[in-house]
């Protein structure tokens, strides 16, 4: 378990985290999402305990961290995956961090197989592409068997059989109990992976709640209904408080009605209907539009000449 009780961090006069608090059970993958510049990489530091909060506290598994007897037993975290010794082999730069920590010569066989580093666990670092670094990385993370498990983009650089082997690791090591908290850009390996969210920006909390919610407060009260005479049921639909757009010939977007409404409409006028939905956005959208004043570097968008 990770709890962040009202943790804030500065550098100068940059307020990097601010005022924040949020709890990180066992037995759940938890998304830790966020813009570039929401304190996210800031957060994590100081859950492994590499930057000192300026305020506040972060307990990992009951205790602060640093005062763990067997750290990578408590916490196994990937920050930076290149953060590597390039001139040693796979399985030297894993036996180092073992010999460190207490860990016998099996526990660093049993991590490279489980990253499918077996047939390069020979080779130097310096030749890995970015997935094998990112494998690497995880491995190291693992080395430890540790009870709680922090990953910064674990997918970055990774092929479609990585992306997916990650997306069973991270649900299986829930499954076990463990607490698992993985920052990603990525929202649909999020939208796969994750059950519940911690999204912050600019340093504060957004929202603390489970993947279903967070999207449900993007959703609004839109209704989608599809119909081969889809002209005829939106005349009927239109009224003051109601809009009704079209994506296509059969397709409407009608807010201001329930289902309900809208079905009952449609049965008392003969007129067919082959789908009738609540629409629900995307975790992408929902990302979007919740976090859209909290975004410090923002893009200029095209105009058309």
């Amino acid at each position: 378990m990770i709890e962040v009780s009202h943790l804030t961090k500065r550098y100068g006069n940059t307020l990097a985290v601010d005022d924040l608090s949020f709890s990180v059970e066992s037995g759940t993958v938890t998304g830790f999402l966020g813009p570039n510049g929401a304190g996210k990489s800031t957060t994590m530091r100081m859950i492994a305990g590499l930057d000192s909060p300026t305020a506040g506290t972060v307990r990992v598994n009951g205790q602060l961290y640093r005062d763990s007897h067997a750290p990578m037993a408590e916490l196994g975290i990937l920050l930076e995956a290149k953060a590597v010794h390039t001139g040693r082999s796979a399985r030297n730069h894993l036996l180092a961090l073992a010999q460190t920590n207490g860990i016998g010569r099996t526990r660093v066989d049993e991590v490279i197989e489980m990253a499918g580093l077996t047939g390069v666990a020979g080779k130097r670092v310096g030749g890995f592409s970015l997935g094998m670094g990112q494998r690497l990385g995880v491995a190291s993370a693992l080395l430890g068997d540790p009870r709680t498990v922090v990953l910064d983009e674990p997918v970055n650089g990774l092929d479609p059989e990585g992306v997916l082997w990650i997306r069973t690791l991270l649900t299986g090591l829930a499954a076990e109990g463990r607490t698992v908290l993985v920052s990603s850009h990525l929202m649909s390996e999020m939208a796969q992976t994750a059950t519940r969210l911690v999204v912050v920006g600019k340093g504060r909390l957004i929202a603390d709640t489970t993947v279903e919610e967070f999207i449900a407060r993007a959703s609004g009260s839109a209704v989608v209904v599809r119909s081969p005479r889809a002209q005829e049921l939106r005349e009927l639909l239109l009224g003051p408080d109601v809009s009704v757009t079209t994506s296509s010939a059969d397709i409407l977007e009608v807010t201001g009605l329930t289902t309900e409404q809208i079905g009952t409409a449609a049965w008392e006028h003969r007129l067919p209907v082959f789908e009738l939905f609540p629409r629900q956005a995307s975790l992408e959208e929902a990302f979007m539009e919740l976090t859209h004043d909290a975004v410090e570097y923002r893009s200029t968008e095209a105009r058309a000449s």
